[in-house]
This record gives structure tokens, sequence and C-alpha cells, in this order.
């Protein structure tokens, strides 16, 4: 089954209790159709205690089973909690967005969108050394304030 229809198939599903696991998850959501597979992923943090971090994935075996569960578990309750279900989207790399290890000008694209012609740049360097040539004076505009304070009436 290729990456693209797998993503069609798989729900996400959000906002899960520590008490929920594989089991609870395969219970609620066996109505909608055959489940191939269930995931909740576990905290990075070897240290960390928690059995998963709040989120799962249910993947069916037909699309249509998917969105009939998203149609009818969004904003349902599960062990007290409110869960989102979505269509699950696909993951990442590691080099894009937020907490990538790759310089935002080093990841394909940035520089092509972001670069200075040289032309605008030499106008902007001639553009600042005019403006340092003439100094403006800082008492300039107060002549008529020979008196400290409000104006008298």
């Amino acid at each position: 089954m290729s990456d693209a229809s797998r993503l069609k198939n798989t729900v996400y599903v959000g906002g899960l209790d520590n008490a929920v696991n594989v089991n609870t998850l395969h219970a609620a959501f066996v109505p909608f159709g055959e489940i191939v597979d269930i995931s909740l992923p576990k905290p990075d943090l070897p240290s960390n205690t928690d059995p998963h971090r709040g989120f799962g994935y249910v993947e069916f075996q037909e699309a249509e089973d998917a969105r009939e569960a998203i149609d009818n578990m969004d904003q349902s309750e599960l062990y007290g909690r409110v869960i989102k279900v979505a269509q699950a989207k696909p993951q990442k790399e590691q080099n894009e967005g937020l907490g990538s290890k790759t310089a935002v000008w080093e990841q394909e694209g940035w520089l092509a969108k972001h670069a200075v012609s040289e032309e605008d740049r030499m106008a902007t360097e001639e553009a600042r050394a005019s403006s340092n040539l003439r100094a403006e004076d800082p008492m300039q505009g107060l002549e008529g304030l020979d008196v400290a304070g409000p104006n008298p009436a």
C-alpha cells in the first residue's frame, strides 16, 4: 500500500487520557471498519513516565471507514476527555519548520525567495551613506522654547 493511500486510511486521534491504550482505541474504533494498525507514540524523553504522548493513529483497511470514524468520533468523549479525530497528515521532515537541525537560510528555496539583488544592495548602501553625511541638529525646532514648562496663557 502506498504512503498516500495509507494516509487516506489513517485517522489522528488527539486529546487522549493516559489510561487509554491500544485495546481501548481498538474497541472504540472497530465499529467503523476493519482496523489495520494502531499506534500510540511514546514520549521522547526516557525519564517521562507517561504511557503515550496524548495522541495516536488508527489505520483502517478502507478510506471510507476512516471518513466514517472522523464523522462519528470527532469531539466525542473517551475516558472523560473530549477527543479530536481528524485525517492524519504526513510527518514533516526533520529539516523543515521549527525544531529542525538546519538553519533557515540553508533550507532549499529560502535563498531564492529572500535573496536581495546586488543592485538593491548598492542602492541601500548609498542611501545610508548620504543620510550619514547630513547629520541633523538635535536642537532644531526648539528655538521658540525659552521658558520651561507649559505656555503661560
